[in-house]
Order: C-alpha cells, then sequence, then structure tokens
C-alpha cells in the first residue's frame, strides 16, 4: 500500500505544466531535426528552422514554446492499493496543480480556458479545468501522463463512424487535407480504432503521449497489423505534400500512433487528433516517496542550427507601407516588419463587425494598418510581451471582407490558410495575407519591443494590442492578385513526390 500525500499529486502537476511549457520532449527535437535535414522545400526548411530555433530559446530561457498554452489533459491511473492523505478529490487536486502551474509569476502561461462555452464563454483566469480521464488499476502507484494541447491542433480532430469493409488509410489520406495547417505540420496523428464513437477519441488523444519511434518501426519492421496500418498511413499522408506549415514539402506527419479497441460487428469507429509544433507531454509515476521528479534535458541534446533571412529580403516599414508597395510583393517572399502593427483574435473581430453594423466608431482605425492575429502570452521581467505566436487565420475568414470593405485595413498576419472567401476578399480589395510561423511564439516576441492594449481591455489575452517590432520574419503567403502559397506550394510537392515514386519504381 501507497499513501499519496495531496501535495505531491498537487507540485507534481504543477511542475509537469511548467517543465512542458517549456521543454519540448526530445525525441520530437529530434524527428523535427531529422526531418529538416531530409527536407527539400526551402520553405518547409526554413519553417523547420525556426521551430527548432525557438525550441532551444524556450529550453534556455524557460519560456513558453507557443503563446497557446493549451488545455490540459490528464490521463491518470491510480493503482488500488493507493490511498490518499487528503481531504480532495482527485480531479480537485489535479485542478489545483494546474492552477498553480498557470499562475507562476516566473513563466506566466496563457489562460485560454472558457466557462459557458456556448453562452458567455468566460474566461476562469487560471486555465482551469483540466479534461481528466481517471482509470483505476492493480497496484500501488499513481501513473499520471500531462499534456497541453494548443486550441489550432484540437480543432482539427476528427471522427468518422466508418463502414467495417471501408479503408481506414483511405479516409486519413482524404481527411488530412480537409484539415489544412492550422494543426502547424509537421506533428503526429493520433488515431483511435474501434470501441464507440467516445472511445475513439479518447484513445486517439492518450496515443499522443508516445514518444516518437516511427523510423526505429521503419527498420526492424512491424510486427502486427497495427504496426503495418501505422507505416501506411506515414507513408500515405507525407505523399500528401502538404509539408511543414502547409508550405509544401516532404515531411507533413513525423509519427502516426494508434491505440484499439473491440468494437460493434456493425461499426468501425475512427478518430484522428492531430499534435501541432508545439507537442507538450510529459510522464510520471509517484509511489508515495514525494513528488515527481522530472529530470531536465541537457541543452547539448538540441541541434545547433540558424536561419539567415539573407540580403534580399524585403523590409517593410509598417508606419507608411502603402498599397501600391503591397501589390509589388510575391507569394512565398520573406518580409522583415518594421514598425507599428495592431492585434485581433475572434473576440475583438466579432465585437469590431457588431460595432460596423451598428454604425458606431471603432476605437482603432484601422485605415491601411496591419492586423496580426495573436493573443500573446503576459509578459514577465524585462519583456516587452510574452511568447506572441500567430493563431489559426481560418477563424477571421468570416469577418475578412467587412474588414477589408469597411475599414481600410490593408493587411493580416497569422497562421496557416485562408479559405475561398478570404482570399477573393484579399483580391478584390488589393490586400495582402502574410504568414508567420506556428510553433516560434518565443522566437517571434524576440521581434516585439513594445506593446500597449489599445482597445477592449476587458478581453483579456482577445484585446487588441500595438505592437511595435523590428525585422519580424513572416511569408507572404496570399498576394493582392490572391495567388496562396497554401495551395501552390503543397500541390507542386505531390507531384514532385509523385514523380518521384514512378522514377523509384
Amino acid at each position: 500500500m501507497s499513501i499519496i500525500k495531496e501535495d505531491d499529486l498537487i507540485d507534481s502537476v504543477a511542475d509537469a505544466l511548467q517543465f512542458i511549457s517549456y521543454y519540448h520532449p526530445i525525441d520530437f527535437v529530434k524527428g523535427v531535426h531529422e526531418a529538416y535535414e531530409r527536407e527539400e522545400s526551402q520553405a518547409a526548411k526554413d519553417a523547420m528552422a525556426q521551430i527548432l530555433i525557438n525550441s532551444r530559446m524556450c529550453a534556455e530561457g524557460k519560456r513558453p514554446i507557443c503563446q497557446d498554452t493549451g488545455i490540459v489533459t490528464v490521463f491518470v491511473k491510480v493503482g488500488m492499493n493507493v490511498q490518499w492523505e487528503s481531504s480532495k478529490s482527485v480531479t480537485d487536486m489535479i485542478n489545483e496543480g494546474v492552477r498553480r502551474a498557470y499562475l507562476n509569476p516566473d513563466n506566466v502561461l496563457r489562460a485560454s480556458i472558457l466557462a459557458d462555452p456556448a453562452g458567455a464563454r468566460k474566461n476562469t483566469k487560471d486555465n482551469t479545468p483540466a479534461v481528466i480521464h481517471m482509470e483505476i488499476v492493480p497496484g500501488d502507484t499513481v501513473e499520471v501522463h500531462v499534456a497541453a494541447k494548443g486550441g489550432g491542433s484540437e480543432n482539427k480532430s476528427k471522427l468518422a463512424m466508418l463502414n467495417p469493409s471501408d479503408s481506414i488509410v483511405e479516409w486519413v489520406k482524404k481527411t488530412v487535407p480537409t484539415m489544412g495547417a492550422g494543426w502547424c505540420p509537421p506533428g503526429m496523428l493520433g488515431i483511435g480504432i474501434g470501441g464507440t464513437a467516445e472511445k475513439a477519441m479518447v484513445m486517439a488523444k492518450e496515443s499522443l503521449m508516445d514518444p516518437i519511434d516511427i523510423h526505429e518501426l521503419k527498420e526492424r519492421g512491424p510486427q502486427n497489423k497495427v504496426e503495418e496500418l501505422r507505416l501506411e498511413i506515414f507513408d500515405a499522408v507525407n505523399s500528401l505534400g502538404i509539408g511543414a506549415q502547409g508550405l509544401g514539402g516532404l515531411t507533413t506527419v513525423l509519427d502516426v500512433k494508434i491505440m484499439d479497441y473491440p468494437t460493434h460487428a456493425a461499426s468501425l469507429p475512427v478518430a484522428m487528433i492531430p499534435n501541432c509544433a508545439a507537442t507538450r507531454h510529459a510522464h510520471f509515476v509517484l509511489d508515495g516517496t514525494g513528488p515527481a521528479d522530472l529530470v531536465p534535458p541537457s541543452l547539448d541534446d538540441w541541434p545547433d542550427i540558424t536561419w539567415e533571412v539573407g540580403d534580399s529580403v524585403r523590409r517593410v516599414n509598417l508606419n507608411d507601407v502603402t498599397p501600391e508597395e503591397v501589390k509589388e510583393w510575391k507569394p512565398g517572399e520573406t518580409v522583415l516588419l518594421n514598425g507599428k502593427m495592431l492585434t485581433g483574435r475572434d473576440a475583438a473581430h466579432k465585437k469590431m463587425v457588431e460595432m460596423i453594423a451598428n454604425g458606431e466608431e471603432l476605437p482603432v482605425d484601422l485605415k491601411g494598418r496591419f492586423i496580426y492575429y495573436v493573443g500573446p502570452v503576459d509578459p514577465v521581467k524585462d519583456e516587452a510581451v510574452g511568447p506572441a505566436g500567430p493563431t489559426t487565420s481560418t477563424r477571421m475568414d468570416k469577418f475578412t471582407h467587412t474588414m477589408l470593405e469597411k475599414t481600410g485595413l490593408l493587411g493580416m498576419i497569422g497562421k496557416a490558410e485562408r479559405g475561398p472567401a478570404a482570399i477573393e476578399a484579399i483580391k478584390e480589395f488589393g490586400a495582402v495575407y502574410l504568414m508567420a510561423v506556428g510553433g516560434a511564439a518565443y522566437l517571434v516576441s524576440k521581434a516585439i519591443k513594445k506593446a500597449d492594449v489599445v482597445a477592449f481591455p476587458e478581453m483579456g489575452m482577445e484585446a487588441i494590442y500595438e505592437f511595435d517590432v523590428v525585422d519580424m520574419p513572416v511569408t507572404v503567403a496570399v498576394d493582392s492578385e490572391g495567388t496562396s502559397v497554401h495551395l501552390t506550394g503543397p500541390a507542386e510537392w505531390k507531384a514532385r513526390i509523385e514523380e518521384q515514386a514512378i522514377e523509384i519504381k
């Protein structure tokens, strides 16, 4: 029998969440580096370089890998012989650990959890409650997997109730392109097969707790049907040419994980959940001897990578940029932004569109300005702002035509692709959409020299800021003519991969 003290679980959860906020799993770092070394697409290679540089910076500075510090998911296996020295429930102890982690003044994590999700959507301020999956098992230990899952990748989760005769590989191959790049590839795919709908989803999520080992599996060969499926799906998805950040390339997924469970004879539930470039999870076991001891990785485990933009890069002064200048920018071109930009996410866009419809004056003048889709982490010490990477841009698509037409907005900056309606609006009004790398939030924040809230302070991280930036790197993702690199890039690399396969045969 083990006696687990209340503080041991609380402290272990809090420490683990801080730990994973700035330390990537080393297997993930190695996986991205291997993909970086193999990559032939320069755009994808540059994106992975930024991800790796950001990862090392976060490990050194102990600041979040991504501005979206996630919704906490915890898998707990409690031994039947365990006794608790606590008056709290296990759920309450875990949530207290989450609360302490996200309010830690040395490394404040962004509170993203909203209560009353179909109503007021009010921020809980401390990122609680966590999503907890608990199981009672034989033994006298408590085994815990802690993860922090970003909204951009979580929103791309898929569930299908296939017919038993349907091909799982074909469903995955057909479905992954519909996910776009908002899940920040390269990452992992977690797949749950069987059980019921909810069982498949939980298995897909739990499978993402395992380390990357697909290349070891390739070397030794599959030993069962699940391992055969992993390899087949891995090759099928990477043959799509989606690539890092959806820019086109050889690596879209670093690994495919599968868990399965017996199911009804008439059913084939299949769930798929991606993990993004901010993969964050930790595992610990409590046996009554104290809190978990999480050993930091060595900085020597990170590759020595530099990223240079080159002398020919276009530097832009946002304070006086004109529509005529924007028309000269080419798809895929790297641009360094300087000067002042505004920020705004879903809540701010919804509020502004409502104000426009009501004939109200907006609190900020958007004419000729650029708006960055970001909800930053609060600063610590001498930071102007905490990690400030982009959020998924397609969520703003429904507001884009109104914003461009009614405000004179010139440019937008975000993550991943834009949908057809947004692209048409960009083309109609001669605007531009720029892409920052998702998974490089701390690196991006170093370009931000000043940050002031200028509207909607009551929205917290969704408030409108004005950033003053120096050489913030972005890519022209949709030019003023409506050409999107998230369409042209993957199409080009899918064709290249197919041609290479034909030559190999």
